[in-house]
């Protein structure tokens, strides 16, 4: 295990509401530069299907996907030794700054990617931020506990808040 670095920027709008945290990149995102890369993630295409349009394919169209429903996307993780994209293996945690990034941008509830950025968030943000956070399961291909049906379903409470 190394010690990585988030290299790539938040996702907002001046319109964001929402705001979807992961834990850290993986190895396929790390590489692409960009969220949720590895090809067996269902996070775009449960997003996609829950705001009934076609899943976004590219970075570009990922990003103006975000944008036109008001979705903010980050990770709790700024720093940490992980080993390949693994997060029962993260140690040594440094958090991003969301509470600066809750005062740049109006957001109105905000998410976490599976419990594991559920407990980071509550550890090593919400001292700060003191705003509520509601764990959604993971899309990692890892949570194979849950179908892509079961994600929708769950994750549907995005769209009633």
């Amino acid at each position: 295990m190394h010690t990585v670095s988030h290299t790539f920027s938040p996702i907002t709008t001046p319109h964001s509401k929402i705001l979807i945290l992961g834990t850290f990149p993986s190895v396929a995102s790390r590489a692409e530069q960009f969220y949720y890369a590895h090809p067996q993630n269902r996070f775009w295409k449960v997003l996609s299907t829950l705001v009934c349009k076609p899943l976004p394919k590219s970075i570009d169209e990922k990003i103006a996907f975000l944008h036109a429903n008001h979705i903010a996307l980050w990770d709790v993780i700024q720093s940490c030794t992980i080993e390949n994209s693994s997060d029962a293996s993260i140690k040594e945690v440094i958090a991003n700054d969301i509470e600066t990034l809750l005062h740049q941008v109006p957001i109105e509830h905000i998410f976490a990617n599976g419990a594991k950025a559920y407990q980071l968030y509550m550890k090593l943000s919400f001292p700060q931020t003191k705003r509520p956070i509601l764990a959604l399961p993971s899309t990692s291909p890892a949570n194979a506990a849950c179908s892509l049906e079961c994600l929708i379903e769950k994750w549907r409470i995005i769209l009633e808040k």
